[in-house]
């Protein structure tokens, strides 16, 4: 099978495509930067016209994973770059497979669950209605959704992920220097969920949107399992050997984005999603708990992005 990974070269790019190799898939990578990849074909292009790279496509499945990372300050510029990242190349997609001989036999359309917002205590499956804002966590996720829709396939899934749990990535690696540092407390509240997922069953849930016929629409990539900000703090010291962390009011937090260059949003809200559809097809977890899922990344199981496994 071939795969064309647009915005493959990132961590979790690069994570997907190792996978789907291992597996002996044709891996193709489209990525604007001049430098090589480690897993795939590189493929160049802007992310924004057409061009050669168009011809990679043809019969291929596609995975949308292009857009900058969202840890930054949510300034109108900032918002407006996470936008443009994600709707230029989506745009560029759909051109480009409006000129096919034949649509795509798949789209696998990377997406978010923050487009939920700050959603609270309900329980979240893929019926939940999209929330109207913050503008840069669901607007940003629902214009990326919008012009990927424009993309043509003969089947579709449209991947809303939690927090991927990955050594090397900015989530993980921000969360384990806070406790290492000894600020690995409660953050704002500690109230709001976090739905997370470590990141060898996201590879294992796109291999499952691409081979399973009956997964269309929206699909969660989570654990089954959210936790409140609490307890995921508190998993984390006693993986990382740390008793004690000292805990982060809202109004430290908001102090200490400032200087991090980073949005306090990202902290201080939550969802309590669950992945019912992936549920539904009988999909079974690695990691279903987060204690064992934080264990096998602190302990190096999971095995760095640039090597072997």
């Amino acid at each position: 099978m071939k795969t064309v990974i647009a915005g493959g070269s990132g961590a979790l790019g690069q994570r997907i495509a190792r996978d789907l190799i291992g597996r002996g898939d044709d891996v193709v990578v489209l990525s604007r930067s001049a430098a090589p990849v480690r897993w795939g074909r590189h493929v160049r292009w802007d992310g924004r016209t057409v061009g050669s790279w168009s011809a990679e496509l043809a019969g291929a499945v596609l995975i949308n994973l292009c857009g900058e990372l969202v840890f930054r300050r949510a300034t109108p510029a900032n918002i407006a770059l996470l936008t443009r990242s994600r709707t230029e190349p989506s745009r560029a997609l759909a051109q480009a497979c409006a000129g096919l001989d034949r649509p795509l036999p798949m789209l696998v359309q990377m997406s978010t669950l923050a487009i939920y917002g700050d959603a609270g205590e309900p329980v979240l499956d893929e019926s939940a209605a999209p929330a109207e804002g913050p503008p840069q966590m669901a607007g940003v996720a629902r214009a990326w959704e919008e012009a990927a829709a424009q993309i043509t396939a003969q089947r579709r899934v449209t991947l809303r992920t939690g927090i991927v749990l990955d050594p090397g990535t900015p989530a993980f690696d921000r969360l384990a220097g806070f406790v290492r540092w000894g600020l690995g407390g409660t953050m704002g509240g500690g109230g709001q969920w976090i739905s997370w997922l470590h990141v060898d069953d996201l590879c294992a849930i796109v291999r499952s949107c691409i081979d399973e016929p009956a997964l269309s629409g929206v699909v969660h990539a989570t654990a089954p399992h959210p936790v409140r900000n609490r307890e995921l703090m508190a998993t984390l010291r006693r993986v990382l050997h740390r008793p004690v962390g000292l805990p982060s009011p809202a109004l430290v937090v908001r102090f200490g984005s400032v200087f991090l260059g980073a949005d306090p949003m990202l902290v201080l809200t939550g969802r309590r999603c669950v992945p019912g559809r992936l549920l539904d097809a009988g999909f079974r977890f690695t990691h279903p708990d987060l204690e064992s899922a934080l264990t096998d990344l602190v302990d190096g199981r999971a095995a760095p992005v640039g090597t072997a496994r």
